[in-house]
């Protein structure tokens, strides 16, 4: 591929800006509120042999069939193949309690071996037989993936058949299969039984009052509570919950039951089928009684379950997320999906150390949020229209264990929390990340006003976990401090603010000379922190992101390695991950499956966008974006953990760890700044070459703003904020 960028007139706008009638005002202009689109319908697209399925609830997540790290092992079939119960009460298969002391304790529930059972739950495996013939788990013709459902078709010897599988509100999940004629489906499945399995105390019965297979899992598994500790034996994370299997059609004389020597049960049940339609389904609760009428509920009113499940996901992207057009719809697509994603990800438990609903970040690679991630999921909540639901508790869940005093302290004062955390436990992975969290908090503040919450950040959460050390993240501890300043007097804590300006170092010329010294460090001309003996990667550029970073820098780092294909990081696309002069040394596994990472895009070219080297960061972002979340033969948006060095898709397959190219296209090629305190709209854009528009909505104070942008001017319409010209 050819990369050159394309030089023009200025993208970064000193173009006109026009404030139109009625904004100054603050009155809402009706027409600015973007008409409804149907959005799970535009999303709508096809992942048989791409993709495995993919649907969440709020406690309840279904994968279909199972494709590790993007290559196919299992087809999506008939039924409900890997539904399953995910509460955060447990990080995998096991509640299993920590033997460590202190604050690094991990409590009861961490188990960093067995995150993936989802792989080895077998709950409603669907066959069909015709005429005396049976297709055994057939292999859909087609799968098309929404956010609010799959849709399987089969076509078997003349036979059409037509699924289509959601989770309804109640977290119970539904599978509606037609026939083109009438037919006999099958289903098989056992009780929760993983590789990780010990023993098994599960039980089951037919109630046939609700036409339901009622399971009592039980059961323990090993499982690996501490990082690097001993593995040990204890309950399975499913023990004493029920798990309600029902069904439209009657089966009370065609199931059979069996429970085989390691004490998992079997079960099978058969029901007719044909073009009226068969439903079954499948919920898990911890009161037995709630998931038989979740199960039987579903499959009374899946009709209207599923249209207000369609419903609720295109309210919230209508709603919910800023209104985005441009010229190129691959981009909109891929913007739209990463939303849905964060949107799906989304949990609300309200047990233990999960009080606050917030997003997560892999199905199958460790659901739950994770420190790092949060850093930028945290400034994508702040987009949200409701911050409050669906962006405060990326930022106040990590509270808890502040309070709990579960983090590791070094010897320099350091507090540093664990990578993720559930209800009653953490992960013991720790690292330094949080202090990015204060930086999207005050985000959310600018974007709200609300000083109660930036108050619930501060007392007990920054102030404690900073109060000695600020752990430095990519030259931001300079940043840090002075928000941790600005809240300290916001929240009313004035005596904090002589502390704060204290901690951290920052006049002039002591900031100056910390970024001095580490310019060409280590004998690499034009780079910015580079290590003495490991791997050059993209972190240098991440250091682009401080107001301190000096400007004169900028440049010539950007041309010197970013657009260097010999020796930087412009590959197939940008950036590596690894700059190429350090892949033949670095050359293990891991650093062959880590080719390129969403994260490392999203700072990088973050840091480029804040260096205001706008024609270059629109068109680095508009190929990363175009090559990383669209597939190029597929012609679908995908969401990889990573790609191979290879160009391979790698890892998780929808992953939220996407999240941040949400706000290059919001805060990078749009230049969106809001401030609620300040009543103010910064619009700075970075119209990329190939585009002669682009169009943004989003509610500002309750009031729907319209922002258009060419070339020549920036108009904005609606907005009951000063704009900043």
């Amino acid at each position: 591929m050819t990369f050159s960028i394309v030089r023009r007139m200025p993208c970064w706008i000193p173009c006109t800006v026009l404030l139109l009638a009625s904004a100054a005002s603050g009155q809402t202009i009706d027409g600015e509120k973007p008409p409804f689109t149907d959005y799970c319908e535009r999303l709508e697209h096809e992942i048989q042999g791409r993709k495995h399925g993919f649907l969440a609830g709020n406690r309840t997540y279904y994968v279909g069939g199972f494709h590790a790290s993007w290559d196919p092992v299992e087809d999506e079939t008939l039924g409900l193949t890997h539904p399953f119960h995910h509460d955060l009460r447990s990080r995998g298969v096991g509640l299993v309690e920590s033997a460590l002391e202190g604050g690094e304790h991990t409590g009861t529930g961490n188990d960093d071996r067995g995150w993936e059972f989802y792989k080895d739950t077998r709950v409603l495996y669907g066959s069909v037989v015709v005429d005396g013939k049976t297709y055994t788990n057939p292999v859909p013709k087609s799968m098309r993936w929404r956010p609010d459902r799959l849709v399987c078709e089969y076509e078997l010897d003349g036979l059409s058949i037509r699924e289509e599988k959601f989770i309804a509100e109640s977290d119970a999940a539904a599978s509606r299969i037609t026939a083109s004629r009438p037919v006999t489906l099958l289903f098989t499945g056992h009780s929760f039984h993983s590789r990780h399995s010990v023993t098994s105390t599960a039980a089951l019965e037919y109630e046939s009052a609700t036409n339901a297979l009622v399971v009592t899992e039980g059961g323990t598994v090993r499982a690996r509570p501490d990082p690097g500790g001993a593995e040990r034996i204890g309950p399975s994370v499913y023990s004493g919950m029920t798990t309600a299997l029902s069904a439209s059609r009657d089966f009370a004389k065609s199931h059979a039951m069996e429970r085989r020597e390691d004490g998992v049960w079997h079960y099978a049940l058969s029901v007719p089928c044909d073009a009226e339609g068969t439903v079954v389904s499948w919920a898990m609760h911890d009161d037995r009684a709630a998931a038989v009428r979740a199960a039987r509920e579903v499959v009374r009113d899946h009709e209207a379950l599923s249209s207000a499940k369609a419903a609720a996901m295109n309210r919230l992207l209508n709603e919910e997320v800023p209104w985005f057009r441009c010229p190129d719809e691959r981009v909109v697509d891929v913007y739209y999906y990463l939303w849905s994603l964060y949107l799906m990800y989304m949990i609300e438990v309200g047990q233990g150390w999960e009080q606050e609903p917030h997003t997560q970040t892999a199905v199958n690679n460790f659901l739950g949020i994770h420190r790092y991630d949060a850093a930028f999921q945290i400034k994508v909540g702040a987009w949200t229209t409701n911050k409050r639901r669906f962006g405060y508790g990326n930022v106040l869940t990590w509270k808890h264990l502040t309070e709990e005093g579960r983090y590791r302290e070094l010897p320099d004062g350091q507090r540093l929390l664990s990578d993720t955390k559930g209800v009653a436990w953490h992960s013991g992975v720790y690292g330094p990340e949080a202090s990015e969290h204060v930086l999207g908090a005050w985000q959310l503040y600018e974007h709200t006003g609300d000083v109660a919450f930036l108050a619930d950040c501060y007392e007990g959460h920054f102030a404690e976990l900073f109060w000695e050390r600020i752990p430095d993240v990519a030259m931001n501890e300079f940043e840090v401090a002075e928000t941790l300043e600005r809240m300290a007097r916001l929240t009313g804590h004035e005596a904090d603010v002589e502390h704060w300006q204290g901690l951290v170092r920052r006049d002039p010329a002591h900031v100056r000379a910390m970024f001095e010294q580490r310019w060409g460090m280590n004998g690499v001309a034009d780079y910015f922190a580079a290590p003495e003996d490991a791997p050059l990667t993209t972190n240098g550029f991440w250091a682009m992101r401080s107001p301190w970073f000096p400007r004169e820098y900028a440049r010539p780092m950007v041309e010197a390695w970013a657009l260097d294909r010999e020796r930087g990081f412009l590959g197939a696309f940008f950036p590596l991950a690894m700059a190429r002069r350090s892949m033949e040394r670095f050359d293990t596994e891991v650093d062959q499956s880590f080719g390129y990472t969403p994260d490392t895009a999203y700072f990088t070219l973050d840091g480029m966008f804040r260096q205001r080297l706008a024609e270059t960061a629109a068109a680095l972002t508009l190929d990363h974006v175009l090559h990383y979340n669209h597939h190029p033969e597929w012609r679908i948006p995908v969401a990889p953990e990573a790609y191979r060095r290879d160009g391979t898709p790698f890892g998780d397959q929808y992953s939220n760890f996407n999240a941040g190219k949400l706000l290059l296209i919001l805060e990078g090629l749009a230049g969106l700044e809001v401030s609620i305190p300040k009543d103010r709209l910064t619009v700075r854009p970075a119209l990329p070459a190939a585009w002669e528009w682009m169009e943004l909505r989003l509610p500002i104070a309750g009031e729907w703003t319209r922002i258009r942008i060419s070339p020549e001017e920036v108009e904005v319409t609606g907005c009951p904020l000063e704009l900043e010209r």
